[in-house]
């Protein structure tokens, strides 16, 4: 997607000059020279970033970025036309991502630009891998009434309670709740939790089961989580 740039500055020559270069490296630019619109726009358009002048008819340049920064976290370059230190403090105080002072080359403002919004990229990035990461750790823990598994730690809870598992017990319950409501053979079984190289029979898989019903079974003589299909295999309700 084209980023948008909100051009906030009264001097129309400028202005002019910022958007014409600024759309030749590609971006989608929006102007105003007064501080109360350039609020609205912001608001509305939601541009990625602002490049604002701190000397503005009315509201100024500060105010505006005061404002901005209580509503949304757009970065903001503020413009002045005095190199004072003043001004600059100011400005990062009231929430300026980044300063740049009058007069100043038009390359190094587009490099300024170009790094502020790769840098909020980057931090999206972040935040997303974060986020996806979050998901994928909800989706690792199988909650099914009084029985919990937790894949990220390897651990199972039945009545709240953390119950110890052989490590196969563990695989083979979790090779379960995956596939609730399946029949799975025990063939399948074998050949899933234990691999197709494992040397043995399918009454590996029947003294497993029995062991898991002794353990997240209310009543193991009449389980209702791994049921025995008749001739086919067990099935696991959630």
């Amino acid at each position: 997607m084209v980023d948008k740039i909100l051009v906030v500055d009264d001097e129309i020559s400028l202005q002019e000059t910022l958007a014409y270069n600024l759309k030749k490296q590609g971006y989608d630019v929006l102007t105003t020279g007064d501080g109360n619109e350039a609020l609205e726009m912001a608001r509305e358009q939601k541009p990625n970033l602002i490049i604002l002048d701190v000397m503005l008819p009315g509201i100024d340049g500060f105010e505006v970025c005061r404002i901005l920064r209580k509503e949304m976290a757009t970065p903001v370059l503020m413009l002045t036309a005095r190199d004072d230190e003043i001004d600059r403090v100011v400005g990062l105080e009231v929430g300026a991502d980044d300063y740049l002072s009058k007069p100043f080359s038009m390359r190094e403002l587009i490099a300024r630009v170009k790094a502020m919004l790769r840098r909020v990229r980057l931090i999206r990035e972040e935040i997303d891998q974060q986020e996806a990461q979050d998901g994928k750790r909800k989706s690792e823990i199988l909650d099914f009434d009084n029985l919990r598994i937790d894949m990220t730690r390897r651990e199972i809870l039945v009545d709240e309670k953390v119950v110890p598992f052989k490590p196969k017990e563990y695989e083979l319950l979790t090779f379960f709740a995956q596939h609730q409501g399946q029949v799975l053979s025990r063939e399948m079984i074998l050949e899933r939790v234990w691999g197709w190289d494992f040397i043995g029979d399918s009454r590996t898989v029947d003294v497993h089961v029995r062991w898991l019903r002794e353990k997240i079974e209310r009543d193991p003589a009449n389980p209702r989580r791994i049921i025995t299909v008749r001739g086919a295999g067990y099935r696991f309700e959630g």
